[in-house]
């Protein structure tokens, strides 16, 4: 089922993205865009996500970052340069 019609983000999707991390609907926002458009979805993340213990809420607390599962899913590869060929300056 849709929770997110604006970016078509699942509920399966948003869960899996609470597994990888996602504690609060803003970092589910981060994770997928889902609830940064019109906003009607933010109170269905929030009923997902539950009101339980997340287990990265203290590192999120310390200011480190808690969704490096799901940043390093959604970076691109750096393409490796190939050996003698100099940088423009």
């Amino acid at each position: 089922m849709y929770v997110c019609s604006c970016f078509g983000i699942t509920e399966a999707q948003v869960k899996q993205h609470a597994e990888d991390g996602a504690c609060t609907p803003r970092q589910i926002a981060s994770a997928c865009k889902a609830g940064t458009d019109c906003g009607s979805c933010v109170r269905r993340i929030q009923a997902l996500l539950g009101r339980g213990a997340c287990p990265r809420r203290e590192l999120a607390d310390q200011g480190k970052p808690v969704l490096a599962r799901i940043l390093a899913k959604s970076q691109v590869p750096e393409v490796p340069k190939e050996p003698g060929i100099a940088e423009a300056a």
